[in-house]
């Protein structure tokens, strides 16, 4: 069978020198021209690291639509990089650090590159994943130009780590997995720092792995190869560590530098549709016990769940009121994932009269009346629901494990104590057919929602849906991982499905549901909150109420 994606190059192409280079014996010139360009006189803004977000290729001017990969969604609701700010708190001190959101705010691509030169950092954070590869890539080719050493993590590198390193020699590092102790650990060794650690940062890297020891050889020189959690290239060879355990307590981490993004100059920047004001992210929990097929979460952190206590996450709550956040979206795998968690957690906002405004996911098997109760009083007013088809048939092939019934449920109790509900859809899962879509838009009519988003199913890189595409050979010819997206084109191709009805179905599906009074009330609702999120419904209306050129053509049936 032929490579369904961006067929990779030989796996000697990275090794593969021209004859008379190799007899003229010329030095390696990477290293040469890396200490040259670090050589120069170091700016006032100049950092060890900078954690980066890089340009959209439009400069931000339009959506990159990346549903549920951690920057931008076709809503405009632009991602708080809450996982470089908390890569940052492990990193200070000893090093200096910067963060740059270029997509929140706003950045092209001229604009990113004058502030490389401005933080001639030594080493670039990124992350990646599969519908911005490329984009991603382009950025650690800027960064390794003027010498940084570059470092990538991210859902798309963990499960193809070779695959990605082979075709980009730009990048230098990747980082498997939970990246946070691994950032620290590869610089500290890089920079001979270990015997600088401050008591905490020890501590944390003997509790979460009681066989961790630093990677030194008999000779006192680093060993690559022990750092784990790492991806690193050995001359030609690309080396894939081994895994670095999940940090066993989140609680032991440093609250994250909320500071380092641009809340303070950009208040706007981070948003959400139907929020008034800026609004940031809180980080609840790693993990999810669910099993669905499709979801990307599961490749960074498996089927394991980590919680952090309520009173940690109060705690960050009233650092971020000081810095004017009164928004928060309590960003999970799955926030209700825990009862007891979620009901102390409430407890305490209201307890304390938090008055915060908050929002979340939520399964509709992991919920129950009383719960939903304690969360509206406790501030929460928007539930997204990740329910996917009206056909329990397709639920159940893709293991998701909570079937219609239960979300009608889940959805009227919401409701019933006050807090509105966000339904996010896929079609194209195995088995879709058009009657079974005609299902989903019948069922998403019937439920209590405010607002309703339907995606096309993405089969990305090291989740079973992914594989199962592969065996049955339903990529379409010539994908490329770019197209690895839900929601501007697809890689699917099944037999009874082909691409292009799986786009006509998703359009139709929304203006289904849209042009009918409540719907179309809510959306008015946001054109007239404010500018932000005008520009997110005129975004919603640009991308799903109008036919575009790549529509089927075919005829509306009935």
């Amino acid at each position: 069978m032929n490579s369904p994606i961006n067929p990779s190059p030989p796996a000697n192409l990275g090794t593969r020198r021209l004859p008379s280079l190799r007899m003229a014996n010329f030095p390696d010139a990477d290293p040469i021209v890396r200490q040259g360009l670090l050589a120069r006189p170091r700016s006032a803004k100049a950092v060890d690291i900078l954690l980066v977000n890089p340009p959209t290729p439009d400069g931000g001017l339009w959506i990159r639509t990346q549903h549920r990969v951690g920057r931008r969604t076709r809503e405009n609701m632009v991602w708080p990089q809450v996982s470089l700010a908390q890569m940052a708190a492990l990193l200070q001190p000893p090093y200096t650090v910067a963060i740059i959101d270029a997509n929140a705010e706003r950045l092209s691509w001229p604009e990113f590159a004058r502030l490389l030169d401005e933080y001639q950092p030594k080493y670039y954070l990124t992350q990646v994943t599969a519908p911005t590869l490329e984009n991603d890539m382009y950025g650690c080719f800027l960064a390794k130009a003027r010498g940084a050493q570059t470092i990538a993590f991210g859902t798309h590198v963990t499960p193809i780590p070779r695959e990605t390193m082979r075709p980009y020699p730009a990048l230098d590092y990747i980082l498997l997995g939970e990246p946070d102790l691994t950032i620290r650990d590869l610089l500290d060794h890089l920079e001979n720092r270990i015997g600088q650690r401050l008591p905490p940062i020890q501590a944390l890297f003997a509790n979460h792995d009681p066989q961790y020891q630093p990677a030194i050889d008999a000779t006192g020189r680093v060993d690559m190869g022990g750092i784990k959690g790492l991806v690193w290239r050995d001359g030609g060879e690309i080396v894939v560590n081994l895994i670095r355990p999940f940090i066993r307590s989140l609680d032991d981490l440093p609250h994250p530098q909320h500071e380092l993004l641009p809340l303070q100059r950009y208040l706007q920047r981070y948003r959400m549709p139907l929020i008034k004001g800026p609004f940031t992210f809180i980080v609840t929990s790693r993990g999810c016990t669910a099993g669905c097929t499709y979801c990307i979460k599961h490749v960074s952190y498996q089927y394991t769940v980590r919680l952090r206590s309520p009173e940690k996450i109060v705690e960050e709550m009233w650092l971020l009121k000081q810095h004017g956040i009164h928004n928060i979206h309590m960003y999970a795998d799955l926030f209700t994932v825990n009862r007891q968690q979620v009901m102390e957690l409430c407890q305490l906002m209201i307890a304390q009269e938090m008055n915060i405004r908050w929002t979340c996911n939520s399964r509709v098997d992991y919920v129950d009346e009383e719960m939903l109760q304690t969360m509206a009083q406790a501030g929460c007013w928007l539930i997204s629901w990740g329910i996917e088809s009206g056909n329990e048939q397709i639920l159940r092939h893709a293991r998701k494990g909570a079937y219609p019934d239960k979300a009608e449920r889940a959805l009227r109790w919401a409701r019933q104590a006050g807090i509105m509900n966000w339904g996010y859809f896929i079609i194209g899962l195995p088995g879709e057919t058009e009657e079974t879509v005609r299902q989903t838009i019948d069922f998403a009519k019937k439920l209590p929602l405010d607002i309703a988003l339907f995606h096309v199913a993405a089969p990305y890189p090291g989740t079973p849906f992914f594989f199962e595409v592969v065996e049955n050979n339903w990529f379409r010819p010539g994908t490329r991982w770019e197209q690895v997206d839900m929601d501007r084109g697809t890689v699917l191709d099944y037999p009874q499905m082909p691409a292009e009805r799986l786009l006509y179905w998703q359009k139709r599906a929304f203006r289904e549901w849209a042009f009918r009074p409540g719907p179309l009330f809510t959306y008015l609702k946001m054109l007239l909150s404010d500018r932000s999120t005008l520009r997110s419904a005129l975004s919603v209306g640009l991308q799903h109420l109008s036919w575009s050129s790549t529509d089927s053509g075919l005829p509306v049936s009935s």
